[in-house]
């Protein structure tokens, strides 16, 4: 039952403002109010639900009910202290009380008169304070005051114009303001009746000071009056904008309804409407929603024969194609990347680290912006299919554009609509077929940019496509208007970083792949390539199996290459053959006069499976253009001054063979002749190593003369003549060829080395150590004679790779001769 209490007396005690000395009365309870500042003349509704407050109204109502109302210094404190209610409050009278079911109690408050708390005399069980009555100051004759009546007029108009723009306050409050004669009775119901924040109303509380009190009270009035003129300002604003779109919508589907009621309709007003609705259904950018408005009200006008309508219309439909918002939910379990990218690739595990990774920290940040990835390797070891995993592993659309031999920025950017045939760039038709804002692109042999085109480079405006800081505003040349690129996860693919543009590769992050051992190879060969190879000819996998010993055959006979695209094409060719022997078969016996007539052909037995064998293979394809790789190693190597050096090259690590021979000279100044297609690098490696072994022959070889290069001429020799060779690696092979040269000792067969010499006999450090290593077990070279520097460099190469290779580590010259020549001879001087 609801118990209301009201008040039978009035107010009592109310103190009106005069000029008198303030007024000190006896402890009253004093009530802290939380986001509400009491104003004296007013009535202020509250509500108790605090147990120590409702046993303090409780009290209060069984006395005096009279109480003081303070405002806290902190709203978030439910029970707050005596340093936590402001020291101004206001003196008030309970009038009415309403019980309500839970508890809570609904008060109805007359505030009085303004009072300061002098001292608290009882904090619990809530809290009780001594005050002091704060009278309103007007300095002399408030009547007789210009300057007084001139605040009340301007705060009293300003209020009228507040009350005429605020639906929250009545208008009868509007009548009541313009009546009101005494100053401080119209600032208190102004303050009680605006909602204004509660420390600017606590200030006009404590402000005793009429005039200073008006003042105050106008520069609030003043700037709420101005909010809301803002305000209302946006409000007419954003109602005009959709009154017109209203009014254009009700015209135009009046205008439908006459054409179809009269049989009137156009199949272009048709496609203009089926234009506009997909155009609307589109949450595009404001700017681009502004050009394809524009642009389709220019169509609307347009005759069709125009030229420019067909123009128009393509541009956008090409606007809506684009998929603005579309995107796909990254798929970021860790779990699941690492089984999809070992599904579909074996090894890698440099780059599957890195792409978990990336992933990790989009569970992190999913706003992260993400690095560029580029994947340089050689052909063949999968760089572009596993782009594709990736891509299968995170859950997003695959896209591929190949960047070799584009030469204009128009490929990248598109051409302007000025052209005839104008179309958007690669980016954004990729994006198009994606379906999708958020794919993963992959940009294919970006090392094989062609070269400025008329138009500008095409890396000039691939900076901006990959830069993380640039492509969230990618401009097209035919769209012309700014497309978000910051979703998109690029990935590039190169064979060599000597090509790319500085710029555009100080933006991407590098990645190497340097190729695959052999029993990586034969590891992919069984997962992946014999299946597929079947699947592609139409043979069964159960009726066709590769012994391990067939596949090694393939790698080490037929394939001398970084990756596994040779062994593919190699495998489909025994398939092929096979295929050929099972259809000619069929053939066969269906034409055999002794088969049995009624047999139907899926009724005859399917023949046996068939496993090739190593033997298998050789009768298949022939012997293998690189069989006995070995033993050409010992043939090769069996004459003194030739020595096996490894390179690094675009497309994997090689072997190459440095020759050097020695004449008499029949006549003239010596001759030192280099031939192989070498580059510059290379002939000055040779220049070093020949300086090298003349100033160290009694080393090298004591038993040559001294004057053997006055009297003798030289060649130095690189086989395959036709093809360039260059880079910074061949010193010591040189030296090691001369020496040999020059003491008659053969280099030993199963060694090759890589470093650079200089001329006082130090051997410097080199790169690609793990393609050069790989190149060696192709080629059957079982110890690689490196510079000690790059020793840290051997955790790079695959753990079976460095149990079958011995690595010597050689700081000079001379240890390069003890390990390929067995030590220099006796006898040798300092």
């Amino acid at each position: 039952m609801i118990d209301i209490v009201a008040d039978e007396s009035g107010p009592q005690d109310v103190a009106v403002g005069g000029t008198g000395e303030p007024a000190e009365r006896g402890p009253l309870p004093v009530l802290p109010l939380r986001d509400v500042v009491p104003v004296p003349d007013t009535m202020i509704p509250l509500a108790v639900g605090q147990e120590r407050s409702v046993r303090l109204v409780e009290d209060v109502l069984a006395g005096d009910r009279r109480l003081v109302l303070a405002a806290s210094r902190d709203a978030e404190v439910e029970t707050p202290g005596p340093d936590g209610v402001h020291r101004t409050g206001v003196l008030g009278q309970v009038v009415r009380m309403l019980k309500v079911p839970d508890g809570t109690l609904r008060l109805l408050v007359q505030g009085t008169q303004r009072v300061r708390i002098q001292e608290f005399t009882q904090e619990e069980p809530y809290l009780v304070a001594r005050t002091e009555d704060l009278p309103d100051v007007v300095e002399g004759d408030a009547a007789a005051s210009p300057e007084l009546a001139a605040l009340q007029r301007s705060v009293q108009e300003t209020f009228s114009r507040i009350v005429e723009a605020v639906p929250y306050l009545p208008e009868e409050l509007q009548l009541a303001v313009a009546n009101i004669e005494d100053p401080v009775a119209l600032s208190h119901l102004i303050a009680g009746s605006l909602r204004i924040p509660t420390d600017q109303k606590q200030e006009l509380l404590e402000e005793v000071d009429v005039k200073a009190r008006l003042r105050r009270l106008m520069g609030i009035l003043a700037r709420e009056l101005e909010v809301i003129s803002i305000g209302t300002e946006i409000q007419s604003q954003v109602q005009s904008e959709l009154d017109k779109g209203q009014r254009e919508y009700v015209l135009r589907q009046q205008l439908k309804a006459i054409q179809e009621e009269l049989g009137e309709s156009d199949p272009l007003e048709a496609e203009l409407a089926e234009l506009r609705d997909q155009l609307d259904a589109l949450d595009l950018p404001d700017t681009v929603a502004e050009q394809t408005d524009r642009e389709l009200h220019r169509l609307e006008a347009l005759p069709q024969s125009s030229a420019e309508h067909g123009v128009i219309r393509t541009y956008l439909e090409w606007i809506v194609s684009l998929p603005w918002n579309d995107r796909t939910r990254d798929q970021l379990q860790l779990a699941h990347a690492r089984r999809v990218l070992d599904e579909d690739h074996h090894g890698l595990e440099d780059v599957k680290d890195r792409i978990l990774e990336f992933l990790a920290v989009r569970q992190l940040k999913p706003d992260a912006r993400g690095s560029i990835l580029c994947l340089v390797g050689p052909p063949g070891v999968g760089k572009t299919s596993l782009g594709r995993s990736i891509a299968r592993a995170m859950g997003r659309k695959f896209e591929r554009i190949s960047a070799g031999g584009v030469r204009d920025e128009a490929e990248i950017r598109g051409h302007r609509r000025t052209y005839i045939g104008a179309m958007p760039g690669t980016i954004i038709r990729a994006l198009r077929d994606a379906g999708s804002s958020n794919p993963l692109l992959m940009v294919d042999e970006i090392d094989k940019l062609g070269s400025m085109g008329p138009g500008g480079g095409p890396e000039s405006a691939l900076l901006e496509v990959l830069d993380p800081e640039q492509n969230a505003t990618f401009r097209d040349h035919y769209l012309d208007v700014p497309f978000d690129l910051s979703r998109v996860m690029f990935i590039t693919t190169a064979n060599t970083l000597d090509t790319i543009p500085g710029p555009l590769r100080d933006r991407m992050e590098v990645i190497r792949l340097a190729g695959y051992t052999a029993q990586e190879k034969l590891e992919i060969a069984k997962r992946y390539l014999v299946p597929r190879q079947l699947d592609r000819h139409g043979l069964r996998r159960s009726a066709v199996g590769f012994g391990a010993p067939a596949l090694r055959a393939l790698i080490d006979d037929y394939t001398r290459e970084a990756g596994v695209r040779n062994l593919e094409r190699e495998i489909g060719r025994v398939i092929r053959k096979l295929a050929r022997e099972i259809v000619e078969g069929e053939e066969a016996a269906a034409t055999d006069p002794e088969a049995d007539a009624g047999d139907a052909p899926e009724e005859r037995p399917r023949p046996r499976r068939v496993t090739i064998s190593k033997a298998r293979v050789e009768e298949l394809l022939g012997r293998g253009p690189f069989a006995g790789s070995s033993q050409q190693l010992r043939k090769r190597t069996r004459s003194p001054g030739v020595a096996t050096g490894l390179a690094w090259t675009p497309v994997g690590g090689d072997v190459l063979f440095v020759e050097a021979a020695g004449m008499p000279r029949m006549g003239g100044s010596p001759a030192v002749t280099i031939t192989g297609q070498l580059g510059d690098v290379m002939k000055e490696s040779v220049e070093a190593a020949l300086t090298w072994v003349r100033g160290h022959l009694h080393v090298v070889a004591p038993e040559v003369p001294d004057d053997w290069f006055a009297t003798h001429d030289l060649h130095v020799h690189v086989p395959a003549g036709a093809t360039p060779k260059d880079g910074p690696s061949a010193g010591i092979t040189v030296a090691t060829a001369l020496v040999s040269l020059l003491s008659g000792r053969e280099v030993r067969p199963e060694v090759a080395m890589t470093g650079e010499i200089t001329l006082t006999g130090e051997v410097l450090p080199i790169g690609g150590l793990k393609e050069k290593a790989l190149a060696a077990q192709r080629n059957g070279v079982t110890t690689v004679i490196a510079p000690r520097e790059n020793e840290r460099d051997a955790e790079d190469v695959p753990e079976p790779l460095r149990s079958r290779i011995a690595f010597v580590w050689v700081d000079r010259v001379e240890d390069v001769l003890e390990a390929a020549l067995g030590g220099l001879p006796p006898g040798r001087a300092g």
